[in-house]
């Protein structure tokens, strides 16, 4: 009988130490996966100087959207859409402008993982904000 008793315990403990460990994420089989809290807003220069590279210049440095033979976001995300007074051509329609962008980035290697919807913005904006001064001599 007591044999009895100790095994039922025994499970009981056993199933629940299982539930505990399942409800706290911890199930081995579980992906981890990339939520929205891993996107960020990050407000800069955006810069597309010729075709395939796309790059975000913020206070913390640069963010390559895409290198031209290189990294390139595999997704398709909506750009900002820049007025003519939001955009300076500097080689036929390529250019820069001032933008936010939500973002998933690679910190260490400065690469953007995924974008999603980004937004213009005044270009006054960029060049009034102490932070993006370091930039001065790429986005006059």
């Amino acid at each position: 009988m007591r044999e009895r008793l100790i095994k039922s315990r025994l499970i009981v403990f056993c199933c629940l130490l299982s539930a505990a460990v399942i409800s706290a994420g911890g199930y081995p089989h579980a992906a981890a996966k990339p939520d929205a809290a891993q996107f960020e807003t990050r407000c800069g220069w955006f810069d597309n100087p010729t075709p395939a590279n796309v790059s975000l210049y913020d206070r913390e440095g640069q963010w390559v959207i895409g290198s031209q033979g290189g990294h390139q976001l595999e997704d398709l995300w909506e750009r900002p859409k820049f007025t003519p007074r939001q955009w300076v051509a500097t080689n036929g329609h390529y250019g820069y402008g001032c933008a936010c962008l939500r973002l998933r980035v690679d910190k260490e290697t400065g690469r953007v993982l995924e974008a999603r919807a980004g937004r213009a913005r005044p270009l006054t904006v960029c060049r009034r904000d102490r932070a993006l001064k370091r930039w001065k001599r790429l986005f006059k």
